[in-house]
């Protein structure tokens, strides 16, 4: 039987001691880790079945966002607008296209008169370049008609004073008025005999 002497003694009490301060070391590194890990992971409701909503805040919006392309309007020529120079009036869209003379055709938004034009081809009949009296009593010159409907002239115009309101009038009127640069290009474009084309 081997009977430890006083210093062997004491390097087995000095390993047992280090081999303990190890085991502690290595304890707090895997609880320090876990605690790491628990406090990134994402939160349960995260972890639900694909295609399950979380919570109300998350449910998708059927909406596009602001300034997306949805709430945009459309500038494409209409398909069904014909071929070759001339003007295309979009009654739904409230539009007018230039189209034929410069590589992008130019666009711009239109107020309707309160008698429409109806669908179909039609040509630059008249026009008055000078100060007259639209049929809503509005100051207008740049008048370009190419229809009538209802015993009532229909042409574009501009109004003097550059306002594009509706027609305060409980009269027929046929005056499709657009902003003062428009009606100049409008002007400009359709001359006497110009095809005009009206889309729905």
């Amino acid at each position: 039987m081997h009977v430890r002497t006083k210093g062997e003694a004491q390097v087995a009490r000095s390993s047992t001691g280090f081999v303990a301060g190890l085991t502690a070391a290595a304890l707090a590194v895997v609880g320090f880790l876990a605690y790491q890990a628990s406090a990134s992971a994402p939160p349960a409701a995260d972890l639900a079945a694909p295609g399950a909503i979380a919570s109300p805040s998350s449910k998708p919006s059927n909406l596009p966002p602001a300034g997306s392309p949805a709430n945009k309007p459309d500038l494409t020529v209409p398909a069904n607008s014909g071929t070759g120079v001339r003007v295309v009036y979009a009654l739904g869209a409230k539009r007018v296209w230039l189209v034929g003379v410069a590589k992008t055709p130019k666009t711009f938004e239109v107020v309707p008169s309160s008698i429409n034009p109806k669908p179909g081809t039609y040509t630059v009949l008249s026009r008055t370049g000078n100060k007259i009296t639209g049929s809503d009593g509005v100051a207008v010159d740049h008048v370009v008609r190419f229809a009538s409907n209802e015993n009532v002239a229909i042409g574009f115009s501009s109004a003097v004073d550059g306002s594009m309101t509706s027609p305060k009038t409980a009269k027929k009127t046929g005056g499709i008025r657009m902003s003062r640069a428009d009606g100049d290009a409008m002007w400009a474009f359709a001359t006497r005999n110009s095809k005009v084309v009206v889309v729905p």
